[in-house]
């Protein structure tokens, strides 16, 4: 029998949800778009708790020691409900032998949010421990509106366990560049000036297919692979005997970097289980002879799996927040694309 995946139970009026930077703070030029964000999530009827790393003049907030003990604080606070970091950043995987999982899989589930750096705890956070966690826009986002078709990890948050949740994809996505929140630090729309839909990567035909959703960042979670924090194939027998649906997505590193680190995780079995791949949309560059298309191919064909790429789960808004842990279902045909979620 598979072992059951740890759901925190839906949030509600009243509970509380803690903000620290496990990886890079908020300079202080940035301050007024992080109290819009608060601001944001209180108007959900939330208890917003900030900690004490914030720090925004460095690469990181505080010293690795002090990131790991305020995120253990908050993990393993039964009146905390969820944790939502302002974004990511690059160096949160000194946390990872600083961090106590059997504690945090021992205490009541907390709700993880965040993509970029913070997949490097969100995935080991689902795997060692059992807890879904919420691959999904980061608390500097969550002004941003919806697109028709998505939602925000509020809603993920809130959504009734056993209750299947369907996206699609809005069909626009916002070309390279980004919002001045210094200027413009209440900025609610979502720039979408670029026409584009999911593509298959592998071959022609309709997807329809189901799985486990595990997943995140190629930069930060290649550095992981083959260590014990990235054990995707136990987690896979022990809680997925059906399979995964597994994601990536790239943020900057050139096809040539993506290749040989796609080429890495899949040697070292994150692949393994795989019933389907996700591709995140990227704007990071191709290379003189190789597209980022053509690298995830390059290094996913031999999987024999269908590949879906262009989908709104990386670093290109819009965001389409994905359950770390929760059972998919993608669909991918001429006349729809869609992603269902069930948290059972």
């Amino acid at each position: 029998m598979a072992a059951a995946v740890r759901y925190p139970r839906p949030l509600r009026p009243g509970d509380r949800v803690g903000v620290t930077s496990p990886s890079s703070g908020v300079p202080d030029a940035l301050r007024k778009r992080l109290d819009v964000a608060v601001r944001d999530v209180e108007a959900r009827g939330y208890e917003v708790v900030v900690g004490r790393c914030m720090d925004g003049t460095g690469h990181v907030s505080a010293p690795a020691g002090e990131r790991a003990a305020e995120l253990m604080d908050m993990l393993t606070d039964p009146g905390i409900r969820a944790v939502v970091p302002p974004w990511g950043g690059e160096t949160a995987i000194d946390l990872m032998p600083l961090l106590d999982f059997e504690r945090i899989g021992r205490a009541e589930p907390t709700w993880v949010v965040g993509y970029s750096d913070i997949s490097t705890l969100l995935a080991p956070l689902t795997l060692l421990t059992g807890t879904a966690t919420v691959h999904g826009n980061s608390l500097m986002e969550t002004p941003y509106r919806a697109p028709e078709g998505l939602l925000c990890w509020l809603d993920v948050v809130a959504a009734a366990q056993g209750e299947p949740f369907t996206q699609t994809p809005p069909g626009r996505h916002r070309s390279p560049g980004r919002d001045d929140f210094v200027g413009h630090p209440e900025v609610r729309d979502l720039t979408l000036d670029t026409p584009g839909s999911w593509t298959r990567l592998d071959g022609d035909g309709d997807v329809d297919i189901e799985g486990r959703l595990i997943g995140g960042c190629v930069e930060t979670l290649a550095n992981l692979a083959g260590t014990p924090y990235l054990d995707v194939a136990a987690f896979a027998r022990s809680a997925a005997p059906e399979g995964l649906l597994v994601y990536v997505e790239a943020c900057e590193d050139n096809a040539f970097t993506i290749c040989r680190n796609l080429h890495g995780m899949r040697l070292a079995g994150f692949f393994d289980a795989a019933n389907a791949v996700l591709v995140g949309r990227t704007h990071a560059p191709d290379s003189p002879t190789l597209t980022q298309h053509e690298a995830v191919m390059d290094a996913l064909g031999p999987l024999g799996v269908p590949v879906v790429a262009d989908v709104e789960c990386g670093h290109v808004p819009p965001y389409l927040p994905l359950v770390n842990g929760a059972r998919g279902r993608v669909v991918h045909t001429a006349a729809r694309s869609e992603l269902v979620q069930t948290l059972d």
